[in-house]
């Protein structure tokens, strides 16, 4: 019997102990816990935890809730807020199981009327991690769920140049919008860029519950980008999943670049509206439909991270795609060739002007055509690419007359691939591959373009004659060059560059004034223009140091051949031509004068030799004193001039001719 005895009174003892204890709690209650939870907090984080109310305890197995009033608990000495924390209530349910693994998590939270302010310095240190230093991943209290009723919460990060102050707030759930009870307003700066947004969740936030998906809408104002999003996001920690209606509105698409991490190409005013899906590795802007400037675009991009970096795959189709929305891609600055010939004199393009113009002197103010603004491919290594791009029809294009266009773009390691990169020109066919290594600086460029079948009235719209009667235009560009910028790389590009027409016909108007015969004019005008044979037309350029200079440079027809010399400079944006017509029949009144094209790309200049003019004009009035009949002496072309060698400047497989061996060729 001495077992029970033993029995009996170890459990009288045990029993004792329980109400002792219970005794204890009634009597003083759970508070007794607030200056050791205070000294351990100190001890792990260096910094002050403060229970200035009352701690009580709800005790249950595998997760007891603890509820502490007037808490606080100290910011790192470095941050620049002195609390962390400021709530008048926390209430918090402990994972025990966890704790016995020495993690503390914390499956459910609640805050009443909280103040948290949250703080990242430049080295990095990060006020909400709990070992001393600031810096370990793992020294950070888990949540699950967390609910508040009202509260402020702020974010600062120096080096980011982020500083964001929110307005949380909650309310009964409404019948039309069951899902949401909490609402948020925030104001502040993200990564340098002003925000402002407002929106509504659902009133407990699941910070960790990869199973539970959390009702979100938001609208919001990133810089002078616009967002409006609606739908569900997973763990609002991590964002393991996400799958959101959303719309976009902005100046630029590259403005995104801060906000995404990932390049954009740079555009015209756009806005979409899409169907954003998340999950796993992949992020997928599906079924969107928007605008870009004047253009339409649809289609789908899909961005997968988790290898070297991310990889973006899009397949892009446009209806109307304005020619005008392509210029920012390649670094074009807008209106500025419409600006330049806005302002020039009326009489700068007028082929019968009285003066060979001057070369005009470069001036750093005057506007330049070729695109030059610089590709910024320090983005370039921010991800991996490969779009396809499709548009039916381009619009705005009556002096370029474009359409069907097909773009295939790749981007790997920071080199750029356009092939092919294909549309319809003038009635035929225009295809380009085109590569930018973007990872040597300067970047090198290498442009290989084919046109075929070129309608050359489509060429020239201006021509009001039989347009099926015209010939067609040929031609091959192979060009390479370094720059960062596309009008920097054909400053310094080196090849060959041609064109070619093999028969047709073309306006005799047009001849006779290429070949300044006063008489042809005036009869041509009176009676219509007539179609004549154009027997070759030859554009034969060499290409160094961005400096163009024809080998060939030849219209022949069955009246008149125009031979031309002189250079365009790619670096200067200046013409410098000289076309020299020879008449094959005889013309009563033309004026027999070199035809020169100088001037800037923006405001190029025709005109003929006043010097010649004059001597013509002199010797006309003085031999009108001796007999007014002898006045047309000096004005008459007697021509002939002689056919073209065409069969040798366009014999198939020949290779492009020297200066000499074109020059010989016309004169034949």
């Amino acid at each position: 019997m001495p077992v029970v005895r033993a029995f009996k009174w170890l459990a009288t003892l045990v029993l004792a102990v329980i109400a002792m204890v219970i005794l204890f709690i009634a009597l003083f209650g759970w508070n007794w816990l607030r200056p050791p939870i205070e000294k351990f907090a100190l001890n792990k984080t260096g910094r002050s935890l403060a229970i200035q109310g009352d701690l009580t305890l709800k005790f249950a197995w595998p997760l007891p809730r603890f509820q502490a009033r007037d808490v606080t608990f100290a910011n790192p000495a470095w941050a620049k807020e002195p609390l962390m924390l400021n709530s008048r209530a926390v209430e918090v349910t402990l994972d025990l199981t966890a704790l016995l693994a020495r993690r503390i998590e914390f499956p459910q939270v609640h805050l009443e009327r909280p103040v948290v302010m949250l703080e990242q310095n430049p080295e990095g240190r990060k006020s909400w991690l709990l070992d001393l230093n600031q810096t370990d991943e793992s020294a950070r209290i888990e949540i699950g769920l967390l609910s508040l009723d009202q509260g402020t919460l702020g974010f600062d990060d120096a080096a980011s140049k982020t500083r964001l102050r929110a307005e949380l707030s909650t309310r009964q759930p409404d019948a039309a919008a069951s899902v949401y009870g909490l609402d948020f307003s925030v104001q502040g700066q993200f990564k340098g860029l002003p925000v402002k947004a407002q929106g509504s969740g659902a009133p407990v936030l699941a910070l960790r519950d990869e199973t539970r998906p959390y009702a979100l809408k938001i609208d919001a104002d990133l810089g002078r980008t616009h967002v409006r999003a609606k739908g569900q996001v997973t763990s609002l920690q991590k964002i393991s999943a996400l799958d959101m209606a959303v719309a976009l509105r902005g100046d630029n698409l590259d403005q995104l670049f801060p906000l995404i991490g990932i390049a954009t190409p740079s555009t015209r005013a756009y806005v979409t509206d899409g169907h954003l899906v998340h999950a796993g590795n992949r992020w997928q802007y599906d079924k969107f439909k928007g605008r870009f400037g004047d253009s339409d675009m649809a289609g789908s991009i899909k961005v997968t991270t988790g290898g070297q970096r991310p990889m973006l795959v899009a397949v892009l189709n446009s209806n109307l795609l304005d020619i005008a929305d392509l210029g920012p891609l390649i670094g074009a600055r807008p209106g500025n060739v419409k600006a330049a010939r806005l302002a020039a004199p009326a009489n700068t393009t007028a082929i019968l002007a009285t003066t060979a113009p001057p070369v005009p002197r470069v001036t750093p103010a005057r506007v330049r055509v070729l695109p030059d603004l610089p590709f910024n491919t320090e983005r370039w290594g921010s991800l991996d690419a490969d779009v396809h791009l499709h548009a039916k029809s381009i619009g705005r294009a009556s002096d370029l007359p474009l359409d069907n266009l097909t773009a295939h773009m790749l981007l790997r390691d920071s080199v750029l691939t356009l092939n092919p990169l294909d549309f319809g020109l003038a009635g035929g066919h225009l295809s380009a591959a085109i590569t930018l290594d973007g990872s040597k600086k300067p970047i090198q460029a290498r442009a290989r373009v084919k046109a075929q079948k070129l309608q050359l009235a489509k060429l020239i719209p201006g021509v009001k004659l039989n347009q099926a009667s015209i010939g067609q235009v040929n031609g091959q560009f192979d060009l390479s060059g370094a720059g960062n910028s596309v009008g920097a790389m054909l400053a310094s590009a080196n090849g060959r560059a041609g064109l070619v027409v093999a028969g047709g016909q073309i306006s005799r108007l047009m001849m006779e004034k290429l070949g300044l015969h006063l008489w042809e004019m005036l009869a041509l005008s009176l009676s219509g223009d007539q179609l004549i044979e154009l027997r070759c037309a030859v554009a034969d350029f060499e290409v160094r140091q961005g400096t163009m200079r024809p080998n060939t440079l030849l219209l022949d027809t069955s009246v008149t051949t125009i031979s031309g010399t002189g250079s365009i400079d790619l670096a200067q944006e200046r013409l410098d031509l000289t076309l020299n017509q020879r008449t094959k029949t005889t013309s009563p009144l033309a004026l027999r004068s070199p035809i020169y094209i100088r001037g800037s790309f923006a405001r190029p200049v025709a005109g003929v030799d006043k010097g010649r003019a004059a001597v013509r004009a002199l010797g006309a009035v003085a031999l009108g004193l001796v007999n007014p009949l002898l006045a047309l002496i000096p004005l008459i072309d007697p021509g002939p001039g002689k056919d073209s060698d065409c069969g040798r400047l366009l014999a198939p497989g020949k290779p492009p001719a020297s200066s000499k061996e074109a020059k010989a060729a016309a004169q034949k």
